[in-house]
Protein backbone atom coordinates (compact mmCIF):
# COMPACT_ATOMS: atom_id res chain seq x y z
CA UNK A 1 0.00 0.00 0.00
CA UNK A 2 1.19 3.63 -0.93
CA UNK A 3 2.99 5.39 1.77
CA UNK A 4 0.31 8.35 2.50
CA UNK A 5 1.57 10.42 5.34
CA UNK A 6 0.13 13.07 7.43
CA UNK A 7 1.85 16.36 7.77
CA UNK A 8 0.38 17.65 10.79
CA UNK A 9 0.89 13.89 12.46
CA UNK A 10 2.88 13.42 15.39
CA UNK A 11 6.10 12.28 15.22
CA UNK A 12 9.90 12.41 15.25
CA UNK A 13 11.46 15.38 13.67
CA UNK A 14 12.80 13.03 10.64
CA UNK A 15 9.33 11.27 10.61
CA UNK A 16 7.71 14.61 9.86
CA UNK A 17 10.57 15.71 7.02
CA UNK A 18 9.69 11.94 5.50
CA UNK A 19 6.17 13.15 5.86
CA UNK A 20 6.45 16.35 4.03
CA UNK A 21 8.79 14.88 1.16
CA UNK A 22 6.58 12.01 0.40
CA UNK A 23 2.91 13.36 0.88
CA UNK A 24 0.11 11.69 -1.28
CA UNK A 25 -3.22 13.30 -1.23
CA UNK A 26 -6.08 10.51 -0.43
CA UNK A 27 -6.94 11.25 -4.20
CA UNK A 28 -5.30 12.15 -7.14
CA UNK A 29 -6.74 13.92 -10.13
CA UNK A 30 -5.69 11.18 -13.01
CA UNK A 31 -5.56 14.28 -15.32
CA UNK A 32 -3.06 15.82 -13.46
CA UNK A 33 -1.20 12.57 -13.00
CA UNK A 34 -0.82 12.13 -16.78
CA UNK A 35 0.53 15.52 -17.12
CA UNK A 36 3.02 15.40 -14.15
CA UNK A 37 4.19 11.95 -16.26
CA UNK A 38 4.72 13.87 -19.37
CA UNK A 39 6.29 16.67 -17.41
CA UNK A 40 9.05 14.24 -15.94
CA UNK A 41 9.35 12.37 -19.33
CA UNK A 42 10.54 15.96 -21.03
CA UNK A 43 13.04 16.66 -18.00
CA UNK A 44 14.29 12.73 -18.12
CA UNK A 45 14.86 13.07 -21.61
CA UNK A 46 16.40 16.69 -21.74
CA UNK A 47 18.68 16.26 -18.65
CA UNK A 48 21.52 14.23 -20.32
CA UNK A 49 21.29 16.50 -23.38
CA UNK A 50 21.88 19.21 -20.95
CA UNK A 51 24.95 17.59 -19.64
CA UNK A 52 26.28 16.43 -22.83
CA UNK A 53 26.36 19.91 -23.84
CA UNK A 54 27.93 21.59 -20.38
CA UNK A 55 31.70 21.40 -20.85
CA UNK A 56 32.89 23.15 -17.38
CA UNK A 57 36.48 23.68 -18.72
CA UNK A 58 35.61 25.25 -22.14
CA UNK A 59 32.78 27.68 -20.06
CA UNK A 60 29.49 26.23 -21.59
CA UNK A 61 26.44 26.05 -19.19
CA UNK A 62 24.33 23.25 -20.98
CA UNK A 63 21.42 25.39 -21.17
CA UNK A 64 21.11 28.61 -22.61
CA UNK A 65 17.28 29.04 -21.65
CA UNK A 66 17.88 28.19 -18.26
CA UNK A 67 20.90 30.17 -17.97
CA UNK A 68 18.56 33.36 -18.84
CA UNK A 69 16.14 31.80 -16.57
CA UNK A 70 18.10 32.44 -13.48
CA UNK A 71 19.80 35.61 -14.75
CA UNK A 72 17.61 38.08 -13.58
CA UNK A 73 17.46 36.76 -10.26
CA UNK A 74 21.27 36.38 -10.28
CA UNK A 75 21.32 40.48 -11.14
CA UNK A 76 18.76 41.04 -8.43
CA UNK A 77 20.69 39.21 -5.47
CA UNK A 78 23.72 42.05 -6.32
CA UNK A 79 21.96 45.15 -6.66
CA UNK A 80 18.55 44.73 -4.79
CA UNK A 81 18.99 42.11 -2.48
CA UNK A 82 22.28 41.77 -0.86
CA UNK A 83 23.46 45.31 -1.63
CA UNK A 84 22.78 46.25 1.59
CA UNK A 85 25.34 43.49 3.52
CA UNK A 86 28.71 44.75 2.39
CA UNK A 87 30.61 44.51 -0.78
CA UNK A 88 31.83 40.75 -0.45
CA UNK A 89 28.26 39.48 0.44
CA UNK A 90 26.81 41.40 -2.18
CA UNK A 91 28.98 39.87 -4.84
CA UNK A 92 27.95 36.20 -3.54
CA UNK A 93 24.34 37.44 -3.28
CA UNK A 94 24.03 37.05 -7.51
CA UNK A 95 24.81 33.26 -6.98
CA UNK A 96 22.77 33.03 -3.61
CA UNK A 97 19.98 34.66 -5.16
CA UNK A 98 20.16 32.29 -8.15
CA UNK A 99 19.74 29.60 -5.81
CA UNK A 100 17.55 31.08 -3.80
CA UNK A 101 14.72 31.36 -6.09
CA UNK A 102 14.47 27.50 -6.53
CA UNK A 103 14.82 26.99 -3.10
CA UNK A 104 11.87 29.33 -2.34
CA UNK A 105 9.44 28.16 -4.71
CA UNK A 106 10.41 24.31 -3.93
CA UNK A 107 9.83 24.79 -0.14
CA UNK A 108 6.74 26.97 -0.50
CA UNK A 109 5.47 24.03 -2.80
CA UNK A 110 6.03 21.77 -0.10
CA UNK A 111 5.28 23.38 2.85
CA UNK A 112 2.17 25.09 1.88
CA UNK A 113 0.89 23.17 -1.00
CA UNK A 114 1.72 19.67 -0.06
CA UNK A 115 3.58 19.16 -3.72
CA UNK A 116 6.61 17.34 -3.15
CA UNK A 117 6.21 17.05 -7.10
CA UNK A 118 6.49 20.23 -7.82
CA UNK A 119 9.09 20.78 -5.29
CA UNK A 120 11.18 18.10 -6.67
CA UNK A 121 11.38 19.89 -10.18
CA UNK A 122 12.62 22.66 -9.07
CA UNK A 123 15.05 21.04 -6.64
CA UNK A 124 16.16 20.08 -10.10
CA UNK A 125 16.27 23.21 -11.32
CA UNK A 126 18.72 24.10 -8.26
CA UNK A 127 20.96 21.54 -9.39
CA UNK A 128 21.16 23.22 -12.97
CA UNK A 129 21.81 26.08 -10.71
CA UNK A 130 24.37 24.52 -9.12
CA UNK A 131 26.25 23.56 -12.70
CA UNK A 132 26.01 26.95 -14.15
CA UNK A 133 27.47 28.49 -10.49
CA UNK A 134 30.43 25.51 -11.30
CA UNK A 135 31.24 26.78 -14.48
CA UNK A 136 31.43 30.74 -13.57
CA UNK A 137 33.72 29.33 -10.64
CA UNK A 138 36.28 27.39 -13.13
CA UNK A 139 36.64 30.21 -14.94
CA UNK A 140 37.65 32.72 -12.29
CA UNK A 141 41.12 30.97 -12.68
CA UNK A 142 41.90 32.53 -16.16
CA UNK A 143 38.57 34.37 -17.16
CA UNK A 144 37.86 33.82 -20.60
CA UNK A 145 33.84 34.23 -20.34
CA UNK A 146 32.30 37.29 -21.87
CA UNK A 147 30.19 38.72 -18.99
CA UNK A 148 27.41 41.52 -19.21
CA UNK A 149 29.13 44.08 -19.30
CA UNK A 150 30.87 42.48 -23.42
CA UNK A 151 34.89 42.12 -21.31
CA UNK A 152 35.99 39.18 -19.41
CA UNK A 153 37.06 39.00 -15.78
CA UNK A 154 40.69 39.50 -17.28
CA UNK A 155 39.46 42.58 -18.48
CA UNK A 156 37.57 44.23 -15.78
CA UNK A 157 36.59 43.50 -11.90
CA UNK A 158 33.29 42.27 -12.26
CA UNK A 159 33.85 38.85 -12.38
CA UNK A 160 32.50 37.39 -8.63
CA UNK A 161 33.93 34.40 -8.23
CA UNK A 162 37.17 35.93 -9.53
CA UNK A 163 36.70 38.43 -6.71
CA UNK A 164 35.33 35.94 -4.39
CA UNK A 165 37.94 33.49 -4.38
CA UNK A 166 40.36 36.09 -4.27
CA UNK A 167 39.38 37.76 -1.35
CA UNK A 168 39.08 33.73 0.50
CA UNK A 169 42.68 33.12 -0.74
CA UNK A 170 41.38 30.32 -3.10
CA UNK A 171 41.79 31.40 -6.59
CA UNK A 172 44.53 28.87 -7.57
CA UNK A 173 41.94 26.15 -6.16
CA UNK A 174 39.09 27.41 -8.23
CA UNK A 175 39.09 24.85 -11.19
CA UNK A 176 39.19 22.23 -8.83
CA UNK A 177 36.06 23.13 -7.32
CA UNK A 178 34.67 24.41 -10.26
CA UNK A 179 34.71 20.73 -11.26
CA UNK A 180 33.64 19.13 -7.83
CA UNK A 181 30.65 21.73 -8.17
CA UNK A 182 29.71 20.56 -11.70
CA UNK A 183 29.21 16.82 -10.22
CA UNK A 184 27.31 18.17 -7.32
CA UNK A 185 24.96 19.56 -9.76
CA UNK A 186 24.53 16.48 -11.87
CA UNK A 187 23.82 14.53 -8.93
CA UNK A 188 21.43 17.02 -7.68
CA UNK A 189 19.19 17.06 -10.81
CA UNK A 190 19.25 13.09 -10.70
CA UNK A 191 17.91 12.91 -7.15
CA UNK A 192 15.72 15.38 -7.77
CA UNK A 193 14.52 13.26 -11.00
CA UNK A 194 14.34 10.22 -8.45
CA UNK A 195 12.61 11.77 -6.16
CA UNK A 196 9.98 13.21 -8.87
CA UNK A 197 9.25 9.81 -10.04
CA UNK A 198 8.85 8.16 -6.44
CA UNK A 199 6.20 10.49 -5.85
CA UNK A 200 4.25 9.49 -9.28
CA UNK A 201 5.02 5.98 -8.21
CA UNK A 202 3.47 6.12 -5.10
CA UNK A 203 -0.06 8.23 -6.54
CA UNK A 204 -0.45 5.79 -9.18
CA UNK A 205 -2.55 3.34 -6.16
CA UNK A 206 -4.63 7.12 -5.00
CA UNK A 207 -5.59 7.86 -8.86
CA UNK A 208 -9.47 8.96 -9.23
CA UNK A 209 -11.15 10.42 -12.10
CA UNK A 210 -13.23 12.61 -9.63
CA UNK A 211 -10.66 14.67 -7.60
CA UNK A 212 -9.93 17.99 -8.60
CA UNK A 213 -7.33 19.11 -10.23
Amino acid sequence: MPYAPNPEGPGEPRERLADRLLYIPAEVSRTKWIARIATLAFLSFWTPWIWRDTHIRAGEIGSNFLHLVLLPFHEAGHYAIFRWFGQFIMILGGTLAQHLMPIVIGVALLVKQRDPFGAAIFAWLLGFSVIDMAVYMYDAFDPQLVLLGGLTGAESDAHDWQNIFGDLGLLRHARGIGLFFGWVGKAMMLAALGWAAWILKLQRARLSDTAPW
